[in-house]
């Protein structure tokens, strides 16, 4: 079970956007990745179409997810979540550092 979802805020631990923080836009759990907003921006040359004109693009790419933290949104700081249940079974991530439930 991966502990990043979509819209979370995380933060990147290597590489060349390190201590960046940006929102997940999408995850992909059968090959370990996310996509995070305002991050590791690649160039693709694109061709132009009936849509969109071509030419050079700068776009977001993939980063893998054992690259990125989460960062709690109550302490504000990068923790690596633990998984409680609830007293209706229910699973949700809790904050290491303040304890409190990440929704």
């Amino acid at each position: 079970m991966l502990n990043i979802k979509k819209k979370d805020k995380v933060i990147i631990l290597s590489g060349k956007d390190k201590g960046k923080k940006g929102e997940v836009i999408y995850v992909s759990p059968d090959k370990d990745r996310v996509i995070v907003a305002k991050v590791n921006f690649v160039k693709r040359h694109t061709k132009p179409t009936q849509r969109e004109s071509g030419g050079i693009c700068e776009k977001e790419a993939p980063v893998n997810i054992s690259k990125v933290m989460l960062i709690c949104p109550k302490c504000d700081q990068a923790s690596r979540p633990k998984f409680d249940r609830l007293s209706d079974g229910k699973k949700v991530r809790v904050c290491r550092r303040c304890g409190e439930m990440i929704i």
